[in-house]
Order: C-alpha cells, then structure tokens, then sequence
C-alpha cells in the first residue's frame, strides 16, 4: 500500500510523467509486491525558481533530477528497499530515459495504524 509523491522540474512531457508512473509501479511491485491496482501516485511540477539540487554525497545531479518519495508499511526489509531503489534507477534509465544520479528516492515506514484508505476506516489497524 504505498502511496507515492513525485516532484521534478516543469516543462516534461504527458508521455514522460506516465512513464514515470509506470516504472514506479512496476519497480513496486517486482520488489516490494505490491498488489495489482495499487497505484496511489502524484506528480508535483516546479518551475526553475521553485526548485533546487545539488551535488552532495558525491553524485552530480542535474536539472532532471526527480524527488521520489514513497510511503509504506513499515513491514518492509532492508533488502527489499535496496532491490527498490536499484530497479527504480534502472527502469527510470529505461522509460523515460532518467539518468541513474538524478534518482532521488526516500521511502517513508509508517505503522499500519497510521493509514485509512476510505471510509474513514482503520482498515490495517
């Protein structure tokens, strides 16, 4: 049940926002399997003066930097987080073309209490 948060600069293409979606999705459900449907995603556009990177922690990023932000149960393992964020770069690199330094990706753990996905419903609690 992740819901997910993207944010790049404005001005990409339809095609290339839903291939963003689409490689997230995929990228979840190969290695955090996440059910079929459960796409929860939004993308934020900024103009140039609304967003910032830079070069910490060694890796050179660009304008085409994107900001992922993922949150999940806090079930999830290390090991399943970093086969995430490696297929997240790798599909990205594929479709729409992202190189892997302008991959951004935080998952957020949060207690299955923590959610209600309609009717105002605990329904993992």
């Amino acid at each position: 049940m992740p819901i997910v948060h993207i944010s790049l600069r404005a001005g990409k293409p339809e095609a290339y926002r839903q291939a963003i979606f689409d490689s997230l999705y995929r990228a979840m459900r190969e290695t955090l399997s996440v059910p079929d449907d459960d796409q929860f995603m939004t993308i934020s556009e900024h103009d140039a003066a609304n967003f910032r990177y830079g070069s910490a922690y060694g890796v050179s990023r660009s304008a085409d930097v994107v900001y992922i932000d993922i949150t999940v149960f806090n079930t999830r393992t290390v090991e399943q987080k970093k086969a995430l964020y490696r297929r997240i770069a790798e599909l990205l690199g594929e479709s729409p073309g992202i190189r892997s330094e302008d991959v951004f990706v935080v998952v957020h753990d949060a207690p299955k209490e923590n959610w209600s996905v309609g009717n105002g419903v605990a329904q993992f609690a």
